[in-house]
């Protein structure tokens, strides 16, 4: 039988959001019912809310989840009732091209529950990224949960689901940062602070973090940058080179998704460095570069799609991580809030207040 649950719902552009109930179905043939936890407030969510992803209203937000299995459909074995999981919003397929070549990690086709939850007049929601976890039970895909070890707090560990994989999987997966590199990350809000954690990780030896908010740049301070550089009070192409010798970073993470701060990467990197771009531009963004500066400088100028992730090879490692004391998810949680604190906790990162608000359920 279906049931009813409560979820945070965002119904019109710009509009706030507010508590309305969810109807969540039995899990159909390889979905799976998932009791949430613990779910992240991502800008990702805030972009639906304003139309930046899309205009499918009705949108149940909520996408960095944690959380138990509580039923599952037909054919599922990844998971069963009982296990925590960590959910993601690319199960691959195991059957496109990038699968069947052993590259996952970039499937082309990955996919989502088949049945829609619905408000009580049958209206039907629009998950974010698939997932719409700001609720206390949503259906997904049984390949959007990865099982880890339940020991892990949830409130840290779903933030794996987006923001902070994103982060350190740029540094680790795309970037390949390894042992003695210099890197450069700028934009330093959550993503961005999780690719200063993923370079520390790989082994950096000089981590420089650049940003126009001085608490943020403590903040990356904290979390493992080496050097920190304000934007606003000097240029970070020439700052960058200033400290790797007058040369540029091996590795610049653009986390930011702007024009004019991907120009700074590019200028920012070394002769044959890497760019990755992870901050998420707008549909109306252009980029402009001489063709001769990217033909003459070399190197590689990457896009990071969710860190380049592989969720059952990667939630278990850094949940591991996490556990062994080495990968400190817990100080990306500026605070626990309640459902209904949502529309609150928007303003809140939107003025910088907070690295990641996490609802608690």
């Amino acid at each position: 039988m279906s049931q009813q649950v409560r979820g945070v719902v965002a119904r019109a552009k710009g509009e706030p959001v507010g508590i309305e109930t969810i109807v969540i179905p039995d899990p159909g043939p390889g979905e799976a019912v998932v009791r949430i936890q613990a779910c992240g407030v991502c800008h990702t969510d805030l972009h639906y809310r304003e139309g930046g992803i899309n205009d499918e209203f009705p949108f149940l937000l909520g996408h960095e989840a944690a959380g138990v299995v509580e039923s599952v459909g037909e054919g599922v074995n990844e998971v069963e009732p009982g296990d925590f999981v960590i959910l993601n919003w690319r199960a691959v397929c195991g059957q496109c091209r990038a699968c069947q070549r052993g590259r996952p990690w970039y499937c082309f086709n990955t996919h989502n529950a088949r049945q829609k939850m619905t408000l009580t007049d049958g209206t039907e929601l629009s998950p974010a990224l698939g997932i719409g976890a700001f609720a206390e039970k949503t259906l997904v895909a049984a390949g959007q949960c990865t099982k880890v070890d339940p020991a892990a707090s949830p409130a840290a560990a779903g933030l794996l689901g987006c923001g902070v994989m994103a982060g350190i999987g740029a540094a680790i997966n795309t970037g390949a940062v390894t042992r003695g590199d210099s890197v450069a990350v700028i934009g330093c809000g959550g993503v961005g602070d999780a690719a200063v954690v993923g370079s520390r990780l790989a082994g950096a030896a000089k981590i420089i973090a650049v940003d126009i908010d001085e608490r943020k740049l403590a903040t990356a301070a904290s979390l493992g940058a080496t050097h920190t550089v304000n934007s606003r009070e000097k240029d970070p192409v020439e700052a960058v080179r200033d400290l790797t010798g007058g040369f540029g970073a091996d590795v610049v993470i653009e986390a930011v998704g702007r024009p004019e701060t991907y120009k700074q990467a590019f200028y920012a990197r070394d002769l044959a460095g890497t760019v990755v771009l992870v901050g998420v531009p707008t549909p109306e963004m252009k980029l402009e570069l001489p063709l001769l500066d990217v033909f003459g400088r070399g190197g590689a100028l990457k896009s990071s799609w969710y860190g380049d992730c592989l969720p059952s090879r990667d939630f278990p490692l850094l949940i591991d991580l996490y556990l062994q004391g080495r990968l400190d998810l817990d100080a990306f949680v500026s605070e626990t809030i309640a459902l209904d604190g949502v529309e609150d906790a928007f303003a809140r990162m939107h003025k910088g207040d907070v690295l990641r608000s996490v609802v608690v359920l």
